[in-house]
C-alpha cells in the first residue's frame, strides 16, 4: 500500500479536496438538501480514486520518458518499485470503484462518470501535442467543486462553477511552475509544455495571469450568495499565497519550486477552504 501511495502521490490530494468539500457544504448551505453522511463518504471515494487512477495511469504512460528524465528517474515504475503492468491494473480497479460510488450517488453523476475519468485520464497524453497540457490538468481538478456540488443536488449551478474554473485556473498556474524545472528536457525530447514553448519567464508570466483569474473567480461568488467577512479574510489569504509563490520563483533560481508546488497551494487550499466553512457557520 505504502508503495501505492508513492505512486499516485497520494498527499497532493490536498490540493483539490478542499475545494470539493466546499462545493459539497455549497450545496447544503443554498438548496433544501440536508447533509447525508452517506453521500460525503461516496464523494470522498470518488475523489481519492480518480486521482488515483489520474495519477497512476500518467506513471504508466510516461514511465519511458521518467526513466530519462534526471529529475524523475527514481520514481517508481522506472525504479522498478511497481511494475507497468501493476500500475495499469491499479488505475483500472480505481476506475471502477469511482464508476460504481457514482451508481450510488444519483444517475447524472453516474451518466457523467466516463467523461470525468476520460478528462483526468485524457490529461496524461496532452503534453504530446499541445503546450496547454496545464490547462487540461487544471479542468480535471476543476471538475472536483462542481462534481461535489452534482453529489448533493443532481443538478448543475453557477456558484461551483466559478469554484471550478477558480480551481482550473490555480491548479493549470501552478503546473506552469513546476514544469519550469523541466523545460529543457521537454524542449530537448519534443514535449510540449508552457515554459518549453514560451520560455521560463513568459511562462511566469502566463501563470500569474492564471492566478489573478483564479483570485477573481473566488470572490465572483460573494455577487451570488451571502457570505461574511471570515468568506473575504479566506479569500485575501488565498491571493497572498498565490502571491508569495511568485515571489519565490524565477527562471533563474528555481530552488524554492517545490516549496511553491507543495507547500504553498497545499497551504492555500486549505486555509481557503477552512475560511469558507467558518464563515458559512458563524456568518450566515
Amino acid at each position: 500500500m505504502k508503495k501505492y501511495m508513492s505512486l499516485v502521490l497520494f498527499a497532493h490530494s490536498i490540493f483539490a479536496l478542499p475545494f470539493a468539500i466546499i462545493g459539497f457544504f455549497l450545496a447544503i448551505q443554498t438548496t433544501e438538501h440536508g447533509f447525508d453522511w452517506k453521500k460525503l463518504l461516496l464523494m470522498l471515494v470518488c475523489m481519492v480514486t480518480a486521482r488515483n487512477a489520474a495519477m497512476a495511469f500518467n506513471r504508466f504512460l510516461d514511465r519511458d520518458i521518467d526513466a530519462i528524465n534526471p529529475r524523475t528517474a527514481m520514481r517508481d515504475i522506472p525504479a522498478g518499485k511497481i511494475s507497468a503492468n501493476n500500475a495499469l491494473t491499479f488505475t483500472v480497479i480505481n476506475c471502477l470503484i469511482f464508476i460504481g460510488a457514482t451508481y450510488f450517488i444519483n444517475t447524472l453523476c453516474f451518466y457523467l462518470s466516463p467523461i470525468a475519468l476520460f478528462v483526468v485520464l485524457f490529461y496524461s497524453y496532452t503534453k504530446r501535442f499541445t503546450p496547454l497540457c496545464h490547462i487540461v490538468l487544471g479542468i480535471g481538478l476543476g471538475l472536483s467543486p462542481i462534481g461535489a456540488y452534482l453529489v448533493v443536488t443532481n443538478h448543475f449551478d453557477m456558484v461551483p462553477i466559478f469554484y471550478g474554473i477558480a480551481v482550473m485556473c490555480w491548479s493549470g498556474g501552478f503546473d506552469i511552475i513546476y514544469a519550469l524545472q523541466d523545460e529543457e528536457f521537454d524542449r530537448a525530447n519534443r514535449l510540449n509544455s508552457i515554459p518549453a514553448y514560451f520560455g521560463g519567464k513568459k511562462a511566469l508570466r502566463i501563470s500569474e495571469l492564471l492566478h489573478v483569474l483564479s483570485f477573481i473567480f473566488v470572490l465572483l461568488p460573494v455577487l451570488y450568495m451571502p457570505v461574511g467577512w471570515f468568506y473575504y479574510l479566506g479569500v485575501a489569504f488565498y491571493g497572498l499565497l498565490l502571491i508569495y509563490q511568485h515571489r519565490i520563483v524565477s527562471p533563474a533560481d528555481l530552488s524554492r519550486v517545490n516549496r511553491a508546488f507543495m507547500t504553498t497551494n497545499g497551504v492555500a487550499s486549505v486555509i481557503f477552504a477552512a475560511f469558507y466553512l467558518l464563515d458559512s457557520v458563524f456568518m450566515r
